[in-house]
Formats: structure tokens, C-alpha cells, sequence
């Protein structure tokens, strides 16, 4: 053998071995790839899931800054963090959310037992401050003694607007009638705007698709929900949800006003607050003579099975749905009034009205014709099973109210 034949050498990462033949060429390949997921199972450990990390809180006594009854998670973070909603970098990382739960001032704090260093080649962690500060406006806490203080002065915190309506939900942990009102406010009301910079950052984390409205846009309307409750003798209030509506103009002397956000809090949800938020929407644009009909943007399944419950119900104060109309079957005396009074809107008419004007007769024949006959009858069979049950859902709640 030669001196400096090189077979005692490690080969460079990413070459061969020239010497061996198949079987060290695989030994080394095996032991190369081993390293690899070493790798990547130390990297692995410095993931952490961003909808179990962010941690969000009402806070209405400073008890509740330690109680982890109150803290709540998000649905969603992929707006904020990436489609995996994923932050790395950290080991049992926290990113501290809280909120008085009046005028929603905020405590901003990331915790976490350990992040990557220098001994990660080419590798850092993710800027999660960064991130987070891009959603929330300036001038939260950084720590908690100056949040506590804010939490002092609660007291003076008053809804903003126009008293809509007031409403009690009965509580059975606490055994009593809690009181709930709703407001409207627009951007005139002083520390609205402030308030509702605050207020939206929920959306990033409840609503899928969310995105920040053009405040300064005056065809906005504002509807807030608000729990009353006592504190050391005192009536303060709760944030519990809120609705934005975009007022559009319709030619030649109405509006159209169109939902475009409603979000009732976690700690609220299922308390029936969604369906008294919308009834009184819906209540207060009937009543007006220049608002045509009422829609909303690109709706949820759960929203419009909220908005099928509310307009039931408001049926039932109309004349033609009457127990003794109702007997003598559906008509379209009930589609006019229903439409009239409830402004309610002919979508799907209006769309197949404007295949009609768009498209040549054979064209409209296509699209209405392009899915197979048989299909057609499977999909309708469907969509029927499914509107019973939507139907049989809305009565069972009727019953209950």
C-alpha cells in the first residue's frame, strides 16, 4: 500500500468515496442520511404549533391573569405565521395576548424555555415579535404592573354610540340573568377609532380569510355587543362581539347595506348573542325606507344558518305567516311581504336574471344544462336532505326561544 493512499480520509459532504466499492458507498450514504435526521429531529423540537402557542385572555380582575379558565386559543393563525402555522426557533414557546375586557388595552409578552443559537448552522428563529406587531396597534403593555393599572381605571370605560338594544341570557354557573346590550357606533364617537384597532385584531385569528376595513370610509356601520357586570359595587362593561355593514349605493335614492364581518368571542359563543346581534341589525335597517335589501359578503355555512333562524323569526311577525295562512300552505303573498318587510335579498334570482341578459339563448342552455342529468338528481336529492335538516334545526331552536 501507498503512503497517503487518502484510505483513513473522511470524504467531503456532498462527494463519494473512491475506494470500498458498493457496500462502503452505502454504509457512508446510511450514515450521511442518519445525520441528516438527527437534524433534523433536534430542528424539530424547536417547532411550536402557533394556535396552541398564542394565548388570548379577557381580563376583568387581575385574579384572571393566573387563571387558565380564561385563556382561549386561536382558530387560525396561517395569516400571521404561513400556511402551516407553524413559528421556529423556540421550545415551549408562549405568545401572551391579553386584554381588559372592556376597552380591549392589550399586554404583549412572548415567553419560551429555550431558542436556537450559533450552533445551528444557517439557521435563526422566526422574528415572532415582528409578526405579531404588525397586527396589534402601539401602545400595549410590555409587562404586567403597568397593565394591572390600565385594569384600575376600567370603571371609565362606556360603550360607544347608540343604545340599539338590551337583552338577558340566563347563566346557569352563576344562577343569575346576565345583562347584554348593543350599540352602533361610528368613528365620530371619541376613542372609537383607538378601540376598534384593537377590536379587529381578533378577526386575524377567528375568520379565515380576514382582512382590515378602510376605517376612514364613512359608509361603515358599527354594531358592538356588550356584557354588564358589577366590580367592587361598580357597573362596568365586557366586550362580547361586534358586525361591521358596508352601506353600498344603489341607484337611484337607496343602499344595500352588506355584513361584511361578525364575530361573537370564544368566551361568549353559544349563548345565542349571534343570532340577537343579527335580529337587531337586520331590525334596525328594515326600519328604514332608503335601505332596498340586506346582504352579506361571501357568507359561512355557519352564518347563513344563524341568518335562516333570524329571518324565521321575524317571519313570524308578519301578517301572511299567520298559524292560520301558514295552513293553507306556502304562497307568494309570504315571498313578496317576506321580501318587502324583511328586505330581504333575491340573490340567485338576479343571477340567473343576468345569465339571461349576458348569454346568447344556446349559451344559457350550456350552463344550465352541463352537469349530467343524473348528477343534477343526485346533487338535489342533496342539497334537499340537507335544507330538512337545516329547516328541522331552525324550528327545534323556534321552539326554544
Amino acid at each position: 500500500m501507498r503512503a497517503g493512499s487518502g484510505a483513513s480520509r473522511s470524504p467531503a459532504i456532498g462527494s463519494l468515496p473512491r475506494f470500498g466499492g458498493r457496500k462502503r458507498k452505502f454504509v457512508w450514504i446510511c450514515a450521511f442520511i442518519s445525520g441528516l435526521t438527527a437534524m433534523e429531529k433536534k430542528l424539530a423540537e424547536y417547532k411550536c404549533n402557533t394556535n396552541e402557542a398564542i394565548q388570548l385572555k379577557l381580563v376583568r380582575f387581575p385574579e384572571d391573569l393566573e387563571d387558565e379558565n380564561t385563556t382561549f386559543n386561536p382558530e387560525y393563525s396561517h395569516q400571521v405565521f404561513g400556511d402551516d402555522e407553524v413559528a421556529f426557533g423556540y421550545k415551549g414557546l408562549k405568545i401572551l395576548l391579553y386584554y381588559i375586557a372592556g376597552n380591549l388595552s392589550t399586554l404583549f409578552r412572548i415567553e419560551y424555555t429555550s431558542k436556537v443559537n450559533e450552533k445551528f448552522d444557517c439557521v435563526e428563529a422566526d422574528d415572532v415579535e415582528s409578526k405579531i406587531r404588525e397586527i396589534i396597534p402601539p401602545g400595549f403593555c410590555t409587562n404586567t404592573d403597568d397593565f394591572v393599572s390600565l385594569l384600575e381605571k376600567e370603571v371609565n370605560f362606556k360603550p360607544f354610540g347608540m343604545l340599539l338594544h338590551t337583552y338577558s341570557v340566563h347563566n346557569e354557573e352563576a344562577g343569575e340573568d346576565i345583562t347584554y346590550q348593543i350599540y352602533k357606533a361610528d368613528m365620530t364617537c371619541p376613542g372609537f377609532r383607538e378601540y376598534h384597532e384593537r377590536l379587529q385584531t381578533f378577526l386575524m385569528w377567528f375568520i379565515e380569510t380576514a382582512s382590515f376595513i378602510d376605517v376612514d370610509d364613512e359608509r361603515w356601520n358599527y354594531f358592538l355587543v356588550f356584557e354588564k357586570y358589577n366590580k367592587d359595587g361598580a357597573t362596568l362593561f365586557a366586550t362580547v362581539g361586534y358586525m361591521t355593514v358596508y352601506n353600498y349605493y344603489v341607484y337611484p335614492d337607496k343602499t344595500r347595506p352588506r355584513v361584511s364581518q361578525m364575530l361573537i368571542l370564544p368566551p361568549f359563543q353559544g349563548e345565542g348573542h349571534g343570532a340577537q346581534l343579527l335580529e337587531t341589525v337586520h331590525r334596525y335597517y328594515m326600519s328604514s325606507p332608503t335601505v332596498l335589501d340586506i346582504t352579506a359578503e361571501d357568507p359561512s355555512e355557519n352564518y347563513m344558518k344563524l341568518r335562516d333562524f333570524v329571518l324565521v323569526k321575524l317571519c313570524q311577525d308578519l301578517l301572511c305567516f299567520s298559524p292560520g295562512k301558514l295552513m293553507q300552505g306556502f304562497s307568494q303573498e309570504m315571498v313578496m311581504e317576506a321580501q318587502q318587510k324583511l328586505k330581504i335579498n333575491k340573490k340567485k334570482q338576479r343571477e340567473l336574471a343576468k345569465m339571461r341578459r349576458c348569454l346568447r339563448p344556446e349559451e344559457l342552455t350550456n350552463q344550465l344544462n352541463q352537469i349530467d342529468i343524473n348528477m343534477q338528481h343526485e346533487q338535489l336529492e342533496e342539497s334537499f336532505q340537507q335544507l330538512v335538516s337545516d329547516y328541522r334545526r331552525v324550528l327545534e331552536r323556534l321552539a326554544q326561544a
